[in-house]
């Protein structure tokens, strides 16, 4: 069932299919652009954006994830007779819209969705006998909203640098990451919960086999996405069920090394998924998987929010452990990475709430880090109203993204494969530009290099000759990444792997420097803090 939404703005159950599936099909793009895949042949079209790349778009990665087939593994997508049109993206995954005055990224684009929401679309200006390396984007949006049709996202200018853009759907929400006991002992491996990132796996699976069709290289696949789609990016490098799936990775603001460790506890998000399925059931029923599979999609999605949780869970079979212990102990996959995060992330993200005035920002500081709190307000002090929020926001910042994408970086010396670290401070030049700076998302259309194709206001600002400058560099970065899994080139500034002693990362301003020790003190206090929140749960 699909419905229609308000367009706001703002604020291994496939993966046997790598084995039993057939091998891909030989690359085979005809004069007219169809390409053949494992389950049919796909007809796109020229991109408005450059007539020399092709898109193929609402491409079924998964059987539809409806019916007897919600709330379990993805299972691989049906064959089709003929020639199948994709020259459309598919609806978004079910997610709760904002209201037109709340802005926000992520939901940008999102006029249709639909609970059968699997599916991908390809960018390519390669040919059928060409090995281009592949980029394959997970976008943001708390796992809870986005869509990988979004505009913002369109691949074309990537495409025209040399590579193969993939962008993917998963499912979100309660329908991506619901846990409950009913589920875990269906489930083989006695598991459930995270489905959105279980979808993640079976969309590079799917890559594996499929992207030489469009002139792809299945050898060079890096993964790269933004805050969730980060989270995402940096699950993907814990789960054993990804292994072999990807060659490099790119994380932009959002990590899991935090308190929980990236992970919850499988109990936890199951007797929070007890508390979601009475909600929906409603009157004392009990509960049942037939129940739970037989209510409506919009019943589901009308459950009150704050009793969703979307959020990846330690069930013993995607993840065996937190991501942080994970990491800790060289269990990730080894694979190069960057890394990096946003100079203003919290402006983006209302990261002002509770301090309103010096008094309130004291009083919500000692009450969320209680002994920790002195120490908190010496690092990021405040003696006016405006430098309280100010602080606040700062705070938030770098406990949220700048520390997270640090220990990420650090996390990369229990394996062999290098970090590049960055930071992003360049401030998208708009009227705004003073109250925002350089805000959360505000890199994804430098990297994408698509200044002016979305109508959304914080991916298309009054970008001059220093954006575009930089953004032929980040995009020349990101490329270069897939294709090799270093970031260098010629041409381009030096970007030192990352080196704990040295602690540089790249400064993206409005130059690009290598700066050693950025906001290390900062980021220093939420090493202490982190490591006793750590200590506290052992």
């Amino acid at each position: 069932m699909m419905r229609t939404v308000t367009n706001s703005v703002l604020a291994i159950g496939f993966v046997f299919a790598l084995v039993l599936l057939p091998e891909a099909p030989a690359a085979g793009q005809d004069a007219g652009g169809v390409v053949t895949v494992e389950t049919g042949r796909l007809a796109g079209a020229p991109s408005p954006l450059g007539d020399e790349v092709m898109v193929y778009r609402g491409v079924p990665f998964a059987a539809p994830p409806v019916g007897e087939l919600r709330w379990r593994p993805p299972e691989p997508p049906a064959a089709w007779e003929g020639v199948r049109d994709a020259t459309e993206a598919a609806p978004a995954c079910m997610q709760n819209p904002l209201p037109a005055a709340v802005q926000t990224f992520y939901d940008a684009g999102v006029d249709r969705m639909d609970e059968d929401c699997l599916y991908l679309n390809v960018w390519t200006a390669a040919g059928p006998d060409d090995r281009a390396p592949v980029l394959v984007w997970i976008h943001g949006g708390g796992l809870s909203i986005g869509n990988g049709a979004d505009i913002t996202y369109d691949g074309t200018r990537l495409a025209q640098r040399g590579v193969v853009l993939v962008t993917i759907n998963y499912r979100l929400g309660a329908f991506g990451y619901l846990a409950h006991p009913l589920l875990s002992a269906e489930s083989g491996h006695g598991a459930s919960g995270n489905y959105g990132l279980l979808d993640q796996v079976a969309a590079l699976g799917w890559v594996q086999r499929n992207i030489a069709a469009f002139g792809g290289d299945p050898s060079r696949v890096t993964i790269f996405g933004e805050s969730a789609g980060s989270w995402s990016v940096n699950q993907l490098m814990a789960t054993p069920l990804a292994r072999g799936l990807f060659h490099a990775a790119i994380g932009e603001s959002g990590g899991g090394f935090g308190p929980r460790g990236g992970a919850a506890p499988r109990a936890e998000i199951e007797a929070a998924g007890e508390r979601l399925v009475e909600a929906l059931l409603g009157d004392g029923a009990a509960p049942s998987l037939e129940a739970m599979r037989a209510a409506s999609a919009d019943a589901v999605q009308a459950v009150a929010p704050d009793l969703v949780r979307s959020t990846a869970n330690v069930d013993g079979w995607v993840f065996p452990d937190t991501i942080y212990d994970i990491f800790a102990a060289g269990r990730q996959h080894d694979v190069p990475v960057i890394v990096g995060s946003n100079a203003d992330e919290m402006t983006m993200l209302g990261g002002a709430a509770g301090a309103e005035t010096v008094e309130q920002y004291r009083e919500t500081i000692r009450s969320e880090y209680g002994e920790h709190a002195d120490a908190l307000l010496e690092t990021f002090p405040a003696a006016t109203d405006e430098e309280a929020r100010l602080a606040r926001m700062a705070s938030g910042t770098d406990a949220t993204f700048g520390w997270e994408m640090r220990t990420w970086a650090r996390m990369m010396e229990t394996v062999s494969s290098p970090a590049y670290l960055y930071f992003f401070s360049r401030v998208p030049p708009a009227p705004d530009a003073d109250r925002y700076g350089a805000y959360h998302t505000a890199e994804i259309p430098y990297v994408f290099d698509n200044f002016g194709v979305s109508p959304h206001p914080y991916a298309n600002r009054d970008y001059t000759d220093t954006d575009r400058r930089l953004s032929d560099i980040l995009a020349s970065y990101w490329v270069n990444m897939a294709a090799t899994g270093d970031p260098n080139g010629e041409g381009l500034p030096e970007w030192p792997a990352y080196d704990p002693e040295a602690d540089a990362a790249l400064n993206i301003g409005d130059t690009i420097t290598v700066e050693r020790g950025i906001r290390k003190e900062r980021l220093d206090f939420f090493d202490r803090y982190y490591a006793a929140q750590r200590e506290g749960r052992e």
